[in-house]
This record gives C-alpha cells, structure tokens and sequence, in this order.
C-alpha cells in the first residue's frame, strides 16, 4: 500500500532546513567580522553589496507587479 505524503510536511521541513542553514551562515560571518583584517572589510563589503542587490531587485519586481499587485492597488488601498 502506497503512502500518500502530505506536502505541508514537506514545506515544514524545508522552512526548518532553511532556517538552520541561514544561522549557521550568519554565525560564519560573525565569526569572520569579529576575527578583523582585511578579510572582515572584504566580507563587510560583500554583505552590504549583497543587500543593496536584493532590495533593488525586489523593487524591481514590486514596480512591475510580479509580486502579486501593481502600483495603482497598491494606491487604491
């Protein structure tokens, strides 16, 4: 007999994966900035650069509505 397998199990273990994954690179970089030298400036550097990308790609996709809703809803609200 077949098992049928729930996929709300599945996200749950991924979102639980993810979220191991991101603390364990936050704890690297930690450990890299408070380890000082020129590493930490490069990584510094790479940190603030990696923000600046993602809030301009996610504006990017906010202005052409690909997330769910376009500037005149956003307005109309």
């Amino acid at each position: 007999m077949a098992r049928t397998r729930n996929p709300w199990t599945r996200l749950g273990f991924n979102a639980a994966v993810l979220g191991m994954e991101a603390a364990q690179v936050m704890s690297l970089r930690m450990t890299k900035l408070a380890s000082g030298g020129p590493a930490a400036g490069a990584e510094a550097r790479r940190m603030v650069s990696e923000k600046v990308e993602a809030a301009s790609a996610w504006q990017a996709l906010a202005m052409t509505g690909a997330l769910g809703f376009t500037a005149p809803q956003v307005a109309s609200r």
